[in-house]
């Protein structure tokens, strides 16, 4: 049984220059309240990695706004001119990954892989200071594997034992961000009896989970 805490409590768990993996898709599937909690924390010096940086007023964007990030590791930037405009200034470091190379880093973290090969980046500024392999299939890049010091990932349903759901499109990033991390932190809709969601429904084991956020009041 997990007890669930407050997100005050949570937000205090994650330290200044912790490297956090945040699921979401333009923040689809990012838990907003986890993010509301480090911005009035006035978190600092962040790693983030996630799929983007969603817009300026939602999700991650918050944190780009508050000044809470220092580097980002994302497959793209491109809607948010806020995250681009810290950028060109130097005021955050961005390492741009192609986003099936990122789920793929990030999954041979969680499972403990020593990276993964791909051909995407060959001959082009996403090779520079790579190793290149070759193999009888032919030419890859050496891509590292991603681990965060926390996971914050939002879920349709919790359970009392961590057993999560996600819903629809909002699963994206966040199963495979709960293999990755140290601490994984799971921010749900609802949480429900034991046994109310079926075993075939439960997308990330409660065994990956350390902590459930209360629901929204």
């Amino acid at each position: 049984m997990k007890r669930a805490i407050r997100c005050d409590v949570a937000a205090a768990m994650i330290p200044d220059g912790a490297t956090v993996l945040i699921g979401g898709f333009m923040g689809v599937g990012t838990p907003e309240r986890l993010v509301d909690a480090l911005v009035a924390r006035k978190a600092r010096d962040l790693c983030i990695v996630a799929n983007d940086t969603a817009k300026a007023g939602r999700g991650i964007g918050k944190l780009i706004t508050a000044g809470c990030v220092s580097r980002l590791v994302v497959s793209h930037i491109g809607l948010n001119p806020e995250t681009q405009a810290k950028m060109i200034a130097g005021e955050i470091a961005v390492e741009l990954v192609p986003q099936g190379t990122l789920v793929e880093r990030i999954r041979a973290g969680g499972v403990g892989l020593g990276g993964i090969l791909t051909p995407t980046g060959l001959g082009t500024e996403a090779q520079e200071g790579k190793q290149v392999i070759e193999t009888p299939q032919g030419r890859f890049l050496l891509e590292l594997p991603i681990r965060g010091d926390f996971a914050l990932l939002a879920a349709y349903q919790a359970d009392y034992a961590g057993n999560l759901t996600y819903s629809l499109t909002a699963q994206n990033f966040n199963p495979i961000m709960a293999l990755a991390a140290t601490t994984v932190i799971a921010e749900p809709e609802a949480i429900m009896p034991i046994g109310a969601i079926p075993p075939d429904g439960v997308k990330t084991p409660g065994v990956l989970v350390d902590h459930v956020i209360e629901r929204a009041a």
